[in-house]
């Protein structure tokens, strides 16, 4: 499932229900009419009913923009019925500045808003699992960050730390309160140090941005989540497009601080339609619950593959590079279940040449990583021909970190040229990235597994390889560099990269006599998605043997193996 494609399109900015008005704004009140019948959405200026908005998941019904929703009213969409326990009510909001106005503003909020403060906190029950939830409510001050709403959230994540529960944040904010000075930049590192606390326990943290997010939430708890969710067209950013524009004195693009544009730069995984929430919260939740392998994957029973007849290692070549050979997406899709892709590298981009997720592989959560070329030319363009930026090996990287922390064994499938070697690249650190995944897959505390399905190319492959065991289609090759490349530099003459390959040993057949690779699966005549079922029964049970064998395995133990593999090299 790539959560991504759950999403709804939806509009920028729409008129609040009753009650619902962002305080402080500084906006101009926007138009009215009769109380509790009809409002006006401000998209697309249509008259709704204001109950068929409340009874509709707060979504305009004309089109598809999001209202603002309640704190409770969330609760009830995700949490099962009457499973919602609150926690820490009744809090006081204290006066450190002395602000004229400011105990008689908070006064009036709870009043009209019947909320304590700007964030619920409590344990509920999403699908089988418990959780502990905050959930910020922009009607109380914008869901400013003052000293009960930091003091809320930290003892919510320290609770749940004690009690080993996963902890789900849905935020929305204008940022730290103004009206408690430093009081409440200190709230951004009091959440942040309760959360790294909880992290440390191996513990799941989930957020869920919603519009807006904006100042020392985004730059403190929002921005932390193990898996990051947003809603559809919720403004994202650190500093507000007002200040931006004003102090870089431009006009600030289309789509600018959307959660669109934070997918697009790698800062979420996925952006998840409102309606779709409680279910993608509850698959999320089933996959980081720690399973055993049971005796079925669902995948087809081995099928004998006779080799193929004797190719020479050019021939192997130009048949890893065939255009309807199956790539990563179609093993993922036959080998393993319940996939959720996950974007973006937290830094910059998501390079759509690497696919990674959780899935399942019998029952156990496992986490999936892909070199991905596409099945045409426009979706080789797309994922650039399967040459990964240094993007895409932060991306797998960061997947790779995640699955230590949650014990889940990472498996990689290889089909690279190379690493993309241009301008962009070499700017954002291209062999530093690289080199960072063979540093921390080394000592990666999980089983790691990869699987050259395609080509091999360089290091560019080796910083997906960096594994227990590499396997490789009987097809496949692997080696330092294209033939082409290899019989120009040292020959000067790429016509003569046929020779090359031969010269090379890349072929599968080679690489395991010389023991860089310890297992090679026969291919059926042409390997095609149609085919490919023939072979994958056979990879799933070597999988399952693989797994059997490492998951078990005393992590020193397994971190000098898998030393001793590279070293004797």
């Amino acid at each position: 499932m790539n959560l991504s494609n759950m999403f709804k399109k939806t509009k920028d900015s729409y008129i609040p229900l009753k009650g619902e008005e962002p305080e402080g704004s500084g906006e101009e009140p926007r138009p009215e009419v009769p109380e509790g019948l009809l409002r006006r959405c401000n998209k697309c200026g249509k008259a709704i009913l204001t109950d068929e908005v409340k009874s509709g998941a707060y979504i305009c019904p004309k089109c598809g923009g999001y209202f603002r929703m309640p704190a409770y009213r969330r609760i009830r969409m995700i949490a099962e019925p009457d499973s919602f326990e609150e926690w820490d009510t009744g809090m006081e909001t204290a006066n450190p500045l002395q602000y004229r106005g400011y105990v008689e503003k908070i006064a009036s909020l709870r009043e009209k808003t019947k909320l304590d403060e700007a964030v619920i906190t409590g344990k509920a029950r999403i699908g089988r699992h418990e959780a502990v939830l905050a959930v910020m409510d922009g009607r109380f001050l914008m869901a400013s960050m003052g000293e009960v709403v930091g003091e809320k959230i930290t003892r919510a994540v320290e609770r749940a730390t004690r009690e080993r529960l996963p902890v789900i944040i849905f935020t929305c904010s204008g940022g730290a309160r103004m009206q408690e000075g430093l009081t409440s930049l200190m709230q951004m590192a009091k959440t942040s140090a309760a959360l790294k606390r909880h992290s440390d326990q191996g513990l799941l943290y989930i957020t869920v941005l919603t519009d807006p997010t904006t100042g020392g939430v985004t730059a403190s708890f929002a921005m932390l989540g193990d898996i990051i969710l947003a809603e559809p067209k919720a403004l994202v950013g650190f500093a507000g497009p007002r200040v931006i524009e004003q102090t870089i004195g431009q006009k600030l693009p289309k789509g600018f601080q959307r959660s669109e544009f934070l997918l697009e730069h790698g800062f979420v995984d996925a952006i998840v339609a409102r309606e779709d929430m409680k279910e993608t919260l509850k698959v999320l939740l089933d996959l980081h619950t720690a399973r055993r392998m049971a005796g079925s994957t669902g995948v087809p029973r081995t099928v004998k593959v006779k080799p193929s007849s004797a190719l020479s290692a050019w021939e192997r070549v130009t048949l890893s590079r065939r255009q309807d050979r199956p790539v990563g997406s179609d093993y993922i899709r036959m080998l393993f279940a319940d996939f959720v892709e996950m974007h973006g590298d937290r830094c910059c981009a998501d390079d759509q040449a690497v696919i990674g997720g959780i899935a399942t592989f019998r029952g156990m959560p496992v986490t999936v990583i892909a070199q991905a070329k596409g099945k045409n030319t426009r979706e080789n363009i797309a994922r650039n021909f399967g040459m990964p930026s240094p993007e895409g090996y932060r991306k797998a990287l960061r997947l790779m970190k995640q699955a230590e922390k949650f014990h889940r064994p990472v498996i990689c499938f290889v089909d690279t040229p190379g690493a993309f070697c241009g301008i962009e690249a070499e700017e954002r650190g291209q062999g530093e990235a690289i080199a960072r995944n063979l540093y921390e897959m080394s000592g990666l505390k999980t089983p790691i597994l990869s699987i050259v399905i395609g080509e091999g190319g360089s290091g560019g492959a080796l910083a997906m390889a960096t594994a227990d065991e590499v396997w490789m289609m009987e097809n496949s090759v692997y080696s330092i560099l294209s033939p082409e490349g290899y019989a120009a530099i040292l020959w000067k003459d790429s016509r003569r990269a046929r020779e090359a390959a031969q010269v090379m040993k890349m072929t599968a057949a080679d690489l395991e006599e010389a023991g860089f690779v310890e297992r090679v699966f026969a291919e059926p005549e042409e390997l095609t998605e149609e085919t490919l079922p023939c072979i994958t029964g056979e990879i799933g049970e070597q999988i399952a043997v693989f797994l059997q064998n490492y998951c078990g395995m005393p992590e020193e133990v397994l971190l000098e193996k898998r030393y001793q593999r590279f070293r004797s090299m």
